[in-house]
């Protein structure tokens, strides 16, 4: 069985090699602050984009993304606006993305829900 941690760090690896596929530069993974966490900072195109993963093996809880909660949207954002601080990016677009990653059975499946947390 799977530890939780271990778990999440699959999923974003699964995630960084999805996105990179996609055609998205993975500009950091794991960046983090006294705010919180940003799991994946990558670039589409000209917009930069604030990805959290969430892994799961079944849907006991839930779907992945049911557990991106306000309480949770509040840390992203305040984490996602310290570093556009310390980075000095402004006039920059910013979108903000979910993927969902389902392990079962040695199979994985990925859902990649843009612009979802607003």
């Amino acid at each position: 069985m799977y530890d939780r941690h271990i778990l999440g760090k699959i999923g974003e690896d699964i995630a960084s090699e999805f996105l990179q596929k996609k055609g998205y530069k993975i500009i950091q993974k794991n960046f983090k602050c006294r705010q919180g966490e940003i799991d994946i900072i990558a670039k589409d195109k000209n917009e930069l984009v604030i990805v959290e993963v969430k892994t799961r093996k079944s849907l006991e809880y839930g779907a992945p993304v049911d557990a991106v909660d306000n309480n949770k949207r509040k840390h992203i954002y305040k984490v996602a606006e310290y570093y556009l601080h310390i980075n000095k990016l402004e006039n920059i677009f910013i979108r903000f993305d979910v993927i969902e990653i389902f392990v079962k059975n040695k199979k994985v499946y990925i859902n990649h829900l843009k612009n979802v947390i607003n």
